[in-house]
């Protein structure tokens, strides 16, 4: 018999919000996140780019001196949001757990970019002596994992997903695996990133692949929109607590939603565009939903990976239609990179977050700055005013999609 994974826990820091309170109601009421860059290094390197959405509420005010030293910004963030999802979920400092059955499935699209880079300089200017000892820690993929295994006692396995902007979801994806195979009772899942940072900037720049509203950064980020002109770089971590029904029954254990399915697929296309039809999106979708077991129809929300890119926002419209049919005119639809910007490989995490609220909640999050909707991708978006979901049972779809043609989908069902 398949084990029925839950959420029982969620923590996040995001550009419109330092815990889930507060994300949760900025994105009910459209509050963009995108600001000018107050650092030095902007006029130094002379980046194209002077805007980005940083932490609302910055790490250092949060953690301990010691832990800043220790962590790269991107554990950082990971370590705030994972410590408000512990809490959430009823445990404390000493849960009463089996610790050997509890595990970490964690993402991050880059790692810690902050630390290999300043470990380079350091290394250049001043001599391999003057390189810091936990430089190596610091800067693997794995080290938020890692971390959180250390902190919160996690002995069920510590294992990072890293599939580009996909990472967050397809996190969800291994998660959902070890509680039905009943490898693991708890899981502590999701995606970190810190990458404002002036390299990834100025590569993005390159690319034309970020928005150059420089004057107006509030309004830059226009997922849908005819005068979308690329994507918002983001920074942040979000974190859940997913356990199997029984484990949290046995502690009475408060339930947000049901991780019901997921999907994963690769386009085999290009290593940046997405492909053109959506075909890759449209399996992943499918086989989501099929997982869940659920028809199409039953799907009442989407919180679509729109990037706000002119090439990247199409192909999911496809793949929506392709899946939905008709219905796609009845799922309500939120963009909410246009308000946190893209946070990369944490996007899926944070926009899981919301997606599980929304069930929670029923209520589906704004999309901003959609002022000129193009009209080849006319979805039913939610902009202004929340829209209020159906009463009852509720199925809610999380998209995203990477470079490498990574494409990851989570279906969230209420409980």
């Amino acid at each position: 018999m398949t084990r029925t994974a839950v959420i029982t826990g969620l923590g996040a820091t995001t550009p419109i919000g330092g815990d889930v309170p507060s994300f949760w109601a900025n994105a009910l009421a459209g509050t963009p996140g995108a600001r000018t860059l107050e650092h030095e290094w902007v006029e130094k390197h002379d980046l194209p780019v002077t805007f980005a959405a940083e932490l609302a509420v910055p790490t250092s005010e949060v953690l301990k001196k010691v832990e800043l030293k220790r962590q790269d910004p991107s554990m950082q963030m990971a370590t705030v949001a994972a410590r408000e999802a512990w809490a959430d979920a009823g445990f404390g400092e000493d849960a009463d757990i089996d610790h050997d059955r509890f595990a970490i499935a964690f993402g991050t699209g880059i790692g810690g970019v902050w630390t290999l880079l300043e470990g380079w300089d350091t290394l250049r200017e001043r001599g391999p002596r003057r390189v810091m000892p936990m430089t190596v820690p610091m800067l693997m993929p794995n080290g938020a994992a890692g971390a959180l295994s250390l902190e919160f006692g996690a002995r069920g396995g510590a294992r990072t997903v890293v599939s580009a902007c996909a990472s967050g979801t397809e996190s969800l994806d291994l998660a959902l695996q070890l509680i039905r195979s009943g490898k693991a009772d708890i899981v502590m899942t999701g995606s970190t990133e810190a990458a404002i940072h002036p390299l990834p900037i100025g590569a993005f720049c390159a690319m034309q692949a970020m928005s150059k509203r420089n004057d107006d950064p509030q309004a830059a980020s226009r997922p849908y929109d005819v005068d979308r002109d690329g994507f918002v770089l983001g920074e942040g971590a979000g974190v859940m607590i997913i356990e199997s029904e029984e484990h949290a029954k046995a502690r009475g254990a408060r339930v947000y939603a049901r991780l019901a399915g997921t999907g994963v697929t690769s386009d085999s296309h290009h290593i940046t565009a997405p492909e053109p039809e959506g075909l890759g999106a449209t399996r992943a979708m499918r086989a989501a939903l099929e997982d869940a077991g659920l028809s199409p129809e039953q799907v009442c929300h989407v919180n679509a990976h729109a990037t706000s890119t002119p090439v990247g926002d199409k192909p999911e419209y496809l793949a929506m239609r392709a899946v939905f049919g008709d219905h796609v005119e009845q799922v309500k639809v939120s963009a909410t990179k246009s308000q946190t910007g893209h946070l990369l490989g944490a996007s899926g995490a944070i926009e899981s977050v919301l997606s599980v609220l929304a069930v929670h909640h029923g209520k589906a999050p704004v999309t901003i700055n959609l002022d000129n909707q193009d009209p080849q991708i006319p979805l039913n978006v939610v902009t202004g005013t929340p829209a209020e979901l159906p009463e009852g049972d509720r199925a809610v779809v999380k998209n995203s999609f990477g470079f490498g043609g990574h494409n990851a989908v989570a279906v969230f069902t209420s409980y």
